[in-house]
């Protein structure tokens, strides 16, 4: 049974974050990434040809989000879900679930992705603030969906001044 969802922007942390939940509480996790890339793989594209795919035909997406809220609507299912709009769909179909977005500023981001990928720092600010550009534009236009909306979310974490087990000390203690 879903008892969290955790999205945030690409170098957030949040993929850090549900691994130390998990390990912590004994949960597992569905990561909306992975349904990702296990649909690519399903027809036969590499990661970067099912996301030009999913850039051109917006239904291939939609269809990923239904796969996500069936996966979130299982009783039996994973007790996370990690994904940038599992907050949203966790609100609409309105499961009781803790709902954290994890806040990181576009310079923590860059200097995060930066220290996790290697490469110039102003090339990674650059590629983060159009990649968030992207995914605004692309949610806005498939369901009127504004990421700068925490409406969805019970708990909107700041992380630009906590190091990992920060974070996981404010979801933990709000988890209870």
């Amino acid at each position: 049974m879903l008892r969290l969802t955790v999205s945030g922007p690409p170098g957030s942390g949040t993929s850090t974050l549900v691994g130390k939940l998990c390990e912590d509480r004994g949960w597992s996790s569905v990561n909306g990434g992975d349904i990702f890339r296990e649909q690519a793989s399903n027809r036969g594209l590499s990661v970067a040809e099912f996301s030009a795919l999913c850039k051109q035909d917006l239904d291939v997406d939609r269809s990923l989000d239904d796969i996500l809220k069936q996966v979130m609507n299982d009783p039996d299912g994973s007790e996370v879900v990690e994904s940038r709009l599992c907050g949203w769909w966790a609100e609409e179909l309105g499961l009781r679930c803790l709902r954290v977005w994890v806040s990181v500023s576009e310079e923590e981001r860059a200097s995060r992705i930066q220290n996790r990928e290697g490469g110039d720092y102003r090339t990674c600010l650059e590629i983060s603030r159009q990649r968030q550009s992207d995914d605004m534009e692309r949610y806005l236009k498939l369901y009127g969906i504004d990421l700068d909306d925490m409406s969805p979310y019970n708990l909107v974490v700041d992380a630009d001044e906590l190091d990992a087990d920060g974070v996981f000390g404010v979801v933990s203690a709000a988890l209870g």
